[in-house]
């Protein structure tokens, strides 16, 4: 009783915290303006206090934690990228039309108005003395350097006064040494110029690069031409067509996907990576299944010694994480210091391009992979091949059978059935190969007519990956869209797996 009543202490504290957090969580999305986020956690945090405390909802605490982690880690990002496919968002067009347009309001032209100037220290504040190029002068009131704006004001040259009259200016020493406050000071002239240092000497008149209309148009303050928004493409357009950064998001439909089937820069490239990743994942199942299946089979014969020493041996490229293998083969099969072409130079005089050549590239990327998913097969293997009856075997030999007929006619046939689902599983799971790719070759060797990054061995995740993130992010939507198709493809697995090989009472 006295343990339970601890357990149950504990659990209230630890909900307490857990709540407590989710407030907070719910006013910094407020504060950062993430309203319709911040409405869904205080929904899920009140749906949770409802479940924990009811004891009629008791059975769904043990369901609310799965359903909140398929919803954060799978659902979200699911959703949240198949959104972004409908849109140009890149690293040019990240900003919303709001901000994008206040950016470029808020930007200043240089212009060819400048002042000398002279720094007076007034105790921990500081005089400012301006001097334009005809003689006339301004000067402040004593102000603290920072960001601040500072009011000038006209001073006779015949009668100094203010900043002229605190003493001697400051030497370049002490303005150098305060430059990164006097950086962010706006200094403002009677008729509302505002002037920016430009050196250690001098500040100078900056301009609004653009004005914004009553109708929403911007004025390009150097020419005068209007700026007109392009929410097809996300851009502020001259009239001449050219466009003006930074760009905005836009909502542009299926242009995405229609880039991906139509345009022939993005076509082809897409065509072959998704040919070679069918291919990879096809191949990939068929090689690791066939040597774990031919190993369990070995492995399971009585008449073999040492059986337990070669089955660690053999499930050891399994246990070896990948990202410690994967550059351990790079190194084996680089084309200059390698062994194995050190190897193959000594023996027969070749050396093979391996991270060249297509062809060879991705025979070197089958290998590697047979190697790290074979042990994954042979354990699977050798359970299904303990579960058929001996008495099978004892018939085989009764009637002459070999050992290759026993493993034609009898192995294989009965563990095929069970093994198919997990088959289809090893096609999908190798459909997403990135960290292989990604560590070996990274799609190496690229494609050199084509416009976005693309390779020989690349597989459709690591060509979004290259598109979204190694192309200055240029294409991130369009790899967006590209994530959504493999998505389905891998979703449409899952459905022929579930569906095709489901169990049904008749078979138990």
């Amino acid at each position: 009783m006295k343990r339970r009543s601890v357990l149950h202490a504990v659990v209230t504290v630890l909900g307490a915290v857990a709540l407590l957090w989710g407030l907070a969580l719910v006013v910094v999305l407020h504060a950062a303006s993430q309203h319709a986020v911040a409405v869904a956690v205080l929904a899920v945090i009140a749906v949770a206090i409802a479940i924990y405390v009811s004891p009629r909802l008791y059975a769904w605490r043990y369901v609310l934690p799965s359903a909140l982690a398929v919803v954060i880690f799978l659902a979200v990002p699911i959703v949240y990228s198949f959104g972004i496919s409908f849109t140009n968002y890149s690293s040019s067009n990240l900003l919303s039309f709001e901000r994008a347009t206040a950016v470029l309001v808020a930007r200043a032209n240089a212009s060819d108005v400048g002042l000398d100037f002279r720094l007076h220290a007034a105790g921990d504040r500081y005089r400012f003395e301006f001097t334009t190029d005809d003689g006339a002068r301004f000067v402040s009131d004593p102000v603290a350097l920072g960001p601040v704006r500072v009011a000038l004001r006209a001073a006779s040259p015949e009668a100094p006064d203010g900043a002229a009259a605190a003493g001697e200016p400051l030497t370049l020493k002490d303005v150098v040494a305060l430059q990164a406050a006097l950086q962010q000071v706006v200094a403002v002239l009677p008729d509302g110029t505002e002037l920016r240092q430009s050196s250690l000497r001098r500040f100078i008149a900056m301009r609004p690069a653009f004005a914004r209309n009553p109708d929403g148009t911007l004025t390009d303050s150097a020419d005068g031409s209007i700026l007109r928004a392009d929410h097809a493409t996300g851009y502020w357009r001259r009239p001449d067509g050219t466009r003006v950064e930074p760009g905005f998001r836009a909502v542009v439909g299926g242009q995405n996907y229609e880039h991906i089937f139509s345009d022939r820069r993005f076509f082809q490239p897409f065509l072959r990576v998704f040919g070679w990743t069918v291919a990879f994942a096809a191949l990939n199942t068929l090689f690791t299944f066939g040597v774990g299946v031919v190993l369990a089979a070995l492995l399971n014969w009585d008449a073999l010694r040492y059986r337990g020493f070669y089955r660690t041996m053999l499930f050891l490229p399994y246990a070896v994480p990948a990202f410690i293998s994967i550059p351990v083969f790079r190194g084996l099969f680089n084309e200059n210091l390698g062994e194995i072409n050190l190897i193959l130079g000594q023996l027969f005089d070749l050396h093979p391009g391996w991270f060249s050549d297509a062809n060879l590239a991705r025979s070197m990327v089958l290998i590697v992979n047979t190697w790290l998913g074979y042990p994954y097969m042979m354990i699977l293997c050798m359970g299904l091949i303990k579960t058929i009856p001996p008495e099978l075997y004892e018939a085989s030999a009764i009637d002459g059978a070999g050992p290759l007929a026993n493993f034609f006619h009898i192995t294989l046939p009965l563990i095929v059935r069970p093994i198919a689902p997990l088959l289809v599983a090893s096609f999908a799971v190798n459909f997403n190969n990135l960290t292989l790719i990604e560590l070996l070759t990274e799609g190496a060797p690229d494609f050199l007519d084509t416009e976005v990054p693309a390779g020989a061995t690349d597989l459709l995740a690591s060509y979004t990956y290259r598109i979204a993130f190694r192309d200055s992010g240029q294409h991130y939507a369009l790899a967006c869209a590209i994530s959504t198709i493999i998505f389905v493809i891998v979703a449409a697995l899952a459905v022929v797996n579930l569906r095709l090989f489901k169990v049904s009472s008749d078979d138990r």
